[in-house]
């Protein structure tokens, strides 16, 4: 067996199992998730040769073997949660546990006038033709050998509905927990939101590891935001130090509608972020803010590509990473301005702060502009803590890891006060003082 072979062979005996397991499903979907495990086969995981893999070697992931989560696993107790709930204002919750709903732990989100919220087992298992427009173009996964792969063992996430007109005074947070198995366990969520026009929400995202955990996550969420429909994303990542994931989210936009992206990386092994964005009709708008915090032996990387497919469309775009240790971060943002899409407005930047010799980051902004009258701007930075700030705060009797951690929480701040809502901002900066004191401890590792 070659090496190609014995990397898919945990994925193709999963697959015979879940087969095995769904035998009686909607012929469509039987043949969906063949179709996908198909192309999942025939290309393989990416290589390093494949340009939006050039900095990613998927060699870590290849090398272990996690078996398909096929049951609903044992209960954990609420106070696990703790830490990544959202209590700073009150929140209709959803809890998945290595990927499978935990209805015991989830609120009931009753009595919303225009909100229905499904969970994927129930459609599947009761009304699966109501799925079938999400997951039937094959555009969705056919680019993408993760999200094929994800459509192919799909039996578990969430399908969130809004009517036009309709605006969520709560929060939606859906938490993914990824639990300590026998043998590291791999899920496949899926996430499906859709905003009528006029709508409003507030969706956080959530991917938390409890210690000891050591699994493959493959996640994907679709977003369908109609006119003047508005969503604010908050996607938290703090899995345990033996995670990994792979997250896909794409989003399309249509008239004056309206999307920002608040992405936190904060922990995880091994973490792949992909947003893609379509804006597809005029005066759509879409803000993409993002903060990664890495060090030890941790990788991340943060692929996003903007489509501004129609005149009079606007981006915003910043990410900033703080690396540590022998950490390694990629960051690639790209920018695409079609050829009518003219009054463009694009905006785009990436700043790092390295914290020590080994920590290494790949950073590529990128612009492709096809169209005349537009406004567009990418950059870069890499650095370290400014030496003069350092002295100046020592100066005035601050110790010199106090004024270490000053400057990178200043560096980390710039990010969570482009956060709109102050519950939302207090939310973000708590879930960011739990991990920076960690950064100081390896900062001079080389």
């Amino acid at each position: 067996m070659n090496a190609v072979a014995e990397a898919l062979r945990p994925y193709t005996e999963g697959f015979a199992a879940l087969t095995s397991a769904h035998a009686d499903k909607a012929p469509w979907l039987i043949n969906l998730r063949r179709d996908a495990f198909a192309h999942f086969t025939a290309q393989g995981f990416p290589g390093e040769r494949e340009e939006d893999w050039k900095y990613t070697s998927l060699r870590p992931l290849e090398k272990r073997r996690f078996v398909s989560t096929q049951s609903i696993p044992e209960q954990i107790q609420p106070a696990l949660l703790e830490p990544v709930l959202l209590c700073e204002q009150p929140a209709y919750k959803l809890i998945f546990i290595n990927g499978r709903y935990a209805p015991a732990l989830s609120d009931a989100v009753d009595g919303v006038s225009g909100l229905r919220i499904t969970e994927l087992s129930t459609s599947l298992k009761h009304d699966a033709r109501s799925l079938q427009p999400w997951l039937t173009p094959e555009t969705i996964w056919k680019r993408d050998s993760f999200t094929a792969l994800n459509t192919a063992f799909l039996q578990d996430g969430v399908l969130i509905e809004c009517d036009a007109d309709v605006h969520l005074e709560l929060p939606l947070q859906l938490i993914f927990v990824s639990h300590q198995q026998p043998q590291p366990g791999a899920c496949y969520p899926r996430i499906l939101l859709k905003l009528g026009a006029r709508s409003q929400a507030t969706v956080i995202e959530t991917y938390y590891g409890l210690v000891g955990s050591a699994n493959f996550t493959a996640s994907v969420t679709q977003v369908l935001l109609d006119d003047s429909a508005s969503l604010e994303h908050m996607h938290i990542h703090r899995e345990s130090p033996g995670d990994f994931h792979v997250s896909r989210v794409a989003i399309d936009l249509q008239r004056a509608s309206s999307y920002t992206s608040h992405t936190f990386n904060l922990g995880g092994l091994w973490i792949r972020t992909d947003l893609q964005a379509r804006l597809q009709a005029p005066q759509a708008r879409t803000v993409f803010n993002g903060l990664y915090t890495v060090n030890g032996r941790q990788h991340v990387d943060n692929h996003t590509c903007i489509e501004h497919l129609s005149p009079e469309t606007r981006s915003d775009e910043l990410y900033h990473g703080i690396i540590g240790g022998h950490a390694h971060a990629v960051f690639n943002g790209k920018v695409i301005v079609a050829k009518h899409a003219v009054k463009t407005d694009a905006a785009q930047s990436n700043n790092n702060l390295l914290l020590s010799r080994g920590a290494e980051i790949d950073t590529k902004p990128e612009l492709e502009i096809y169209a005349d009258d537009v406004q567009c701007s990418h950059g870069a930075t890499i650095g370290q803590l400014d030496k003069q700030a350092l002295f100046y705060l020592r100066s005035r009797g601050i110790d010199e890891q106090s004024a270490r951690d000053m400057l990178m929480e200043a560096f980390a701040y710039r990010l969570i006060e482009r956060i709109a809502a102050p519950e939302l901002r207090a939310y973000a900066a708590r879930q960011v003082n739990q991990v920076l004191p960690g950064m100081t401890a390896v900062m001079e590792q080389s």
